[in-house]
């Protein structure tokens, strides 16, 4: 048997497809970000200089001097690995500060610390849902493939709701009846669309009608909230939702995942959840730069303001373009192309053609017919940058010859007034 073909046969697939991804060797420079370089393969192609629009180091908090000291320092005193699992010789004094302060951002008991995001989400998901008695799980139909995963591995009967449909939600919470145990799981931001959750809504029905709450918080923590700690502190709900799960990858720029909740529940995930009991600790380096990055945006304003404003402008400048950016009030700024093919080369033509990167968003991270490519401005860049991508894209959507639009027909809710009149609360402060 020719083993070989069938995995040929599956990459061709993807190809045929237009869903074959191609990584970009790119080289950040931590003091220059966005810049980095570009190392393109193939023969006779040269190293060259590029500008980032699509990293998740939402605030570049992994190029920040003191995230950068506090990972140097912890190298040199504990070395470069964890020694083991958290049940061996891996809970090191570094990570417990960590959890000491993840907890204390989201007003919990406690809080647990994994090796990503996606495993946060898949062994606590199904760690509680397991550990409740004939457990319904109410599902956000949008929700991410790691949450998907974790429903999934719990064996726990479950049922979608419609994105952000609170009426279906009831509906769906009435039916159960109140006896029945039960785990609302939702995204506080949504990082394709960057459309928001009514998270106190949620929070409200969840209380009606005697169910738990799980949110997914890792595109918001950093980013949102007096001191970071998300949607859910933004509008005051962190105390009613029973489990905020976030990244340590994006707001805060390092590495990881965490839950923060009550100290039984903790317990209990970390008692029970296989995907953390066999891991290898995160390294004392990373934990001890996540704590400084989180200490310091606990305190510190000026990385969010700045971040909005830069979102909100790239926003306002791709729209007053006639470029079909996509409509919501978060820091995610999506582009539309709508199809597969055509989106792979705009991202390729502004590489090739402008040094600027955008990596495509195809199926399966978004539905067939919904490509785009996914902007997302940092702090460091600056209003002339955002000029910059702005004829290039008009460029590529001439080249391509892709449908350009303009805000009355894609219409944003802080549309062609200018910076300083956006309405969005974050935004507004970021303006002032």
């Amino acid at each position: 048997m020719n083993y070989g073909a069938f995995f040929d046969r599956a990459i061709e697939g993807l190809k045929s497809e237009q869903r074959y991804r191609i990584f970009a060797n790119l080289e950040r420079d931590a003091r220059r970000f966005p810049y980095a370089i570009w190392r393109p393969d193939g023969p006779g192609t040269q190293p060259r200089e590029v500008a980032i629009w699509c990293s998740n180091d939402y605030l570049t908090m992994g190029g920040h001097d003191m995230v950068i000291d506090a990972v140097v320092d912890a190298a040199r005193r504990h070395g470069a690995g964890a020694g083991g699992t958290r049940n061996i010789s891996g809970t090191h004094h570094p990570i417990v500060e960590l959890e000491v302060e993840l907890a204390d951002l989201h007003g919990k008991e406690s809080a647990l610390a994994f090796t990503s995001g996606w495993i946060s989400n898949l062994a606590s998901i199904s760690t509680i849902a397991q550990l409740l008695p004939n457990c319904l799980i109410i599902s956000d139909a949008l929700n991410h493939n790691s949450m998907i995963e974790g429903v999934r591995r719990s064996g726990c009967e479950k049922i979608l709701f419609r994105h952000n449909d609170m009426e279906h939600l009831e509906e769906l919470l009435n039916t159960a009846g109140p006896d029945r145990a039960k785990l609302v799981v939702f995204e506080s931001l949504y990082s394709m669309d960057g459309d928001i959750a009514p998270v106190a809504k949620i929070a409200e029905l969840a209380k009606k009608y005697n169910a738990m709450t799980y949110v997914d918080e890792v595109h918001a923590v950093g980013m949102y909230g007096p001191r970071g700690g998300g949607i859910c502190e933004r509008e005051g709900v962190m105390d009613q939702i029973d489990v905020i799960e976030g990244t340590l990858a994006k707001g805060f720029g390092t590495l990881g995942g965490y839950i923060a909740a009550s100290s039984n529940i903790i317990d209990a995930v970390r008692s029970f959840a296989p995907s953390f009991i066999f891991t290898t600790t995160l390294p004392p380096t990373v934990a001890a730069g996540a704590c400084a990055a989180v200490r310091h945006l606990k305190a510190s304003q000026t990385e969010r303001a700045r971040h909005q404003r830069q979102a909100a402008l790239t926003k306002h400048a791709l729209s007053a373009a006639g470029l079909p950016v996509m409509d919501n009030e978060s820091h995610i700024v999506p582009l539309m192309v709508g199809d597969a093919d055509l989106c792979k080369k705009a991202s390729d033509l502004l590489l090739e053609r402008h040094s600027i990167y955008i990596q495509p968003i195809n199926y399966p991270t978004v539905a067939v017919g919904t490509e785009r490519l996914r902007i997302t401005p940092t702090p460091r860049h600056t209003d002339e940058q955002i000029g910059e991508l702005v004829e290039a894209l008009v460029d590529v959507w001439q080249t391509l010859k892709l449908p350009f639009t303009s805000a009355a027909i894609v219409p944003l809710r802080r549309p062609a007034l200018g910076v300083d009149q956006c309405t969005y609360p974050e935004m507004k402060r970021a303006a002032e």
